[in-house]
């Protein structure tokens, strides 16, 4: 499932994206840390103890934060509870067009948080250095897009094979969310239950994802909604990427954008606590009262998601969409 190469003129994929999130499986190396104590400015050691206070600071791969341009932002945080960061968030923007991936590793799997960042890698590379503009019709458009969508979906899903050990009875896996932004519209996609919520300022809020999950199948089948994410299985997911996944076709929705407001991609340690797109913007409306910065944002709903329990990893991507005049 290969289309071919378009590049965005004078715009080339940079690693520099990257650095601020460790990468690599090579977990014999130490994990890198922010550059300064995050606690009083001063140097840290290799440990990631601070020379000056003595506080430990948290590893890049705990919680890091990621801000392209100044309208777009994301934060990917550990939470609470688990003992490692599966989460993993990657984007990369100009001018009025950004990629967004945001993948969260499937726990009862081996080597997911390495599996996590490899797809989201793989995937944001694939949709930056690929702009397809069709035939000029908003249609050859998305369709152009759609395809470039599905290209990037299996360049992750590979990239998640190769952190596999084939001798592993238990394979790497990863749930995939994406937005691909181009001016006044947004392509969005998922594999898993990994989210994209559109969240405009005035009229209707849309979840413009939809779940591949047991809980998915039960509203599907009539269940009411909390009833089937509150279920035991709710969080057991029907599609991934992965080694044994067998379908990683991606559900496909395109957003055209007349009216401001936030564009959200985020794995389920935010959903979990507000999954209907109108409580997501009742929970955000008081949060950007003050007309903050996008990442300003995202580390509001990070902070917010872990105190309401950060039981998952947390990881929320912002974008501040201005209809036909988003700006830098």
């Amino acid at each position: 499932m290969r289309t071919p190469r378009h590049d965005t003129p004078g715009v080339e994929w940079s690693p520099s994206t990257e650095a601020t999130a460790p990468m690599g499986p090579d977990r014999s190396q130490p994990e890198p840390y922010p550059q300064t104590c995050p606690a009083c400015g001063g140097e840290l050691g290799i440990d990631g103890y601070c020379l000056t206070c003595g506080q430990k600071a948290r590893s890049l791969r705990e919680h890091y934060e990621l801000e392209p341009v100044s309208w777009l932002a994301g934060v990917c945080d550990i939470g609470q509870l688990h003992a490692r960061n599966e989460d993993a968030l990657m984007c990369a923007a100009q001018g009025d067009r950004a990629v967004v991936v945001v993948c969260d590793g499937v726990t009862t799997s081996q080597d997911s948080d390495l599996a996590s960042m490899a797809a989201a890698k793989a995937a944001c590379q694939v949709l930056w250095t690929n702009n397809p503009q069709g035939l000029g019709t908003p249609a050859s458009r998305a369709s152009a897009v759609a395809a470039v969508i599905t290209q990037a979906v299996a360049a992750a899903n590979e990239a998640v094979i190769d952190q596999t050990d084939p001798a592993s009875p238990n394979s790497a896996a990863t749930t995939i969310a994406l937005a691909v932004i181009d001016g006044s519209t947004a392509y969005c996609a998922n594999v898993g239950d990994s989210r994209v919520y559109w969240l405009p300022d005035e009229g209707e809020p849309q979840q413009m994802t939809k779940d591949h999950s047991l809980a998915q199948d039960g509203m599907d089948l009539g269940t009411g909604r909390a009833e089937a994410e509150s279920s035991a299985m709710a969080h057991t997911i029907t599609k991934w990427l992965g080694r044994d996944a067998t379908d990683i076709s991606p559900n496909m929705a395109t957003l055209d954008i007349d009216i401001a407001g936030w564009l959200l991609v985020c794995s389920d340690g935010l959903w979990n606590y507000v999954s209907e797109a109108a409580d997501l913007r009742s929970t955000v409306v008081p949060l950007v009262a003050d007309q903050p910065t996008a990442r300003q944002l995202a580390a509001r709903l990070v902070d917010w998601a872990n105190r309401a329990g950060g039981h998952d990893n947390i990881t929320v991507a912002c974008a501040r969409l201005q209809g036909h005049d988003c700006d830098d």
